[in-house]
């Protein structure tokens, strides 16, 4: 069988979903339930960037636990045209994709936007031809070191230092001799392995028909030991497990705080989030839906995700970002004045929530610390 260690197949039917439009509503809806103050952070000091009383759908008290009563979204950058892959650097400044611009950007409070990379994906010294020929999803590992889903580049790569110039480490290109698609998003586990995402939005049409798309799955892949990785060296292409392989489009992957479950959601046609069992040796098995957002005609789809310290998931959907519980309840929703592609966990205490949304960089406080991907 071509697939390597598939876990049950999940039949998708597809669906046909209306657009809504893009803008979110402004302003401050009643919480359902009293919020406890003396879980309230404190309100951020005024600063330059622009200041939004966001619209919070409270569909569960448990939301005031999460959201305060009055949260201030702020909008801390602007001009993009396609926010991806947030990153917060223990140094104190958030790293970010601009896709179409093919550059990963550098923000720094009270400084302003620059240029870290240019180009981060396609390399090429004819034009693309394709809508997002940059590089996508970013993390951190163990030693701070940034790993990038390579997007139009298709491979996922480490960069050595964050120095111009700094030695970058492929870590997958292939799977059994064939050009991996477009990797999207990506998360280690504390063990060092790496796993991704890989569906077909960074290559040039963004179909399964794509002439250069020479895998005929969309696939969630597993790179073993990923963190050991001896900069410079040739990717590991025979160690490349392929975990699933049943997903039309994974997109947003996150594990569980005590890593017994990977989340991995599906952007369309069904939008869907799933949790699979992680079993001793990295593979998973017993797939399970976890929530399913597709009757929900706002502007979005899952897509990139994150997770506090208590378990609760974090997810671009539709509309804005979704707050999840663990057992899958949709809690509520932190409702955007644009279409969210990622979110991150920034700031010393890892307590403000940076939201990449089309054109623009957002961050709110919360009341639950998250999961922060790096050093500590």
């Amino acid at each position: 069988m071509f697939f390597d260690r598939p876990v049950q197949r999940l039949v998708l039917s597809a669906i046909t979903i209306t657009a809504v439009s893009a803008s979110a509503g402004l302003g401050c809806r009643q919480a359902t339930a009293p919020a406890h103050p003396a879980a309230t952070p404190q309100a951020r000091p005024a600063s330059s960037e622009t200041q939004l009383a966001p619209t919070i759908e409270r569909l569960d008290p448990e939301m005031n636990h999460i959201v305060p009563t009055n949260p201030v979204l702020e909008r801390v950058v602007t001009g993009m045209k396609w926010t991806e892959g947030p990153v917060w650097m223990p140094a104190g400044y958030l790293v970010f994709a601009d896709i179409p611009s093919n550059s990963i950007r550098k923000w720094v409070p009270g400084s302003g936007v620059s240029i870290l990379m240019q180009p981060s994906g396609y390399k090429g010294s004819a034009p693309y031809g394709g809508p997002e020929p940059g590089s996508n999803g970013m993390t951190l590992d163990s030693r701070g070191r940034l790993t990038v889903a390579g997007h139009a580049q298709r491979d996922v790569w480490r960069l050595e230092d964050l120095n111009p110039g700094g030695q970058i480490t492929i870590l997958a290109d292939k799977y059994r001799g064939k050009q991996l698609n477009s990797p999207n998003d990506l998360v280690y586990k504390s063990d060092g392995s790496l796993y991704f995402t890989d569906p077909p939005y960074g290559l040039r049409t963004q179909k399964d028909n794509d002439p250069d798309k020479q895998l005929r799955v969309n696939g969630v892949y597993r790179i073993p030991h990923a963190l050991d990785h001896k900069p410079g060296a040739p990717p590991d292409r025979a160690g490349l497990e392929l975990l699933i392989s049943d997903l039309p489009r994974p997109n947003g992957i996150a594990f569980s705080p005590d890593e017994k479950y990977l989340y991995v959601d599906n952007s369309e046609p069904k939008k869907i989030w799933m949790r699979y069992t992680v079993k001793s040796d990295g593979t998973l098995t017993d797939p399970k839906l976890l929530l399913d957002a597709t009757s929900d005609p706002r502007v979005g789809a899952p897509d990139g995700m994150k997770v506090d310290q208590q378990g609760n998931i974090y997810s671009a959907g539709p509309g804005g970002v979704w707050i999840i519980s663990p057992a899958g309840k949709h809690l509520g929703t932190i409702e955007m004045p644009e279409r969210v592609g990622n979110l991150t966990w920034g700031d010393a205490d890892h307590q403000t929530l940076y939201i990449t949304a089309s054109t623009s960089v957002y961050r709110i406080r919360l009341m639950i610390p998250g999961i922060y991907p790096g050093p500590h």
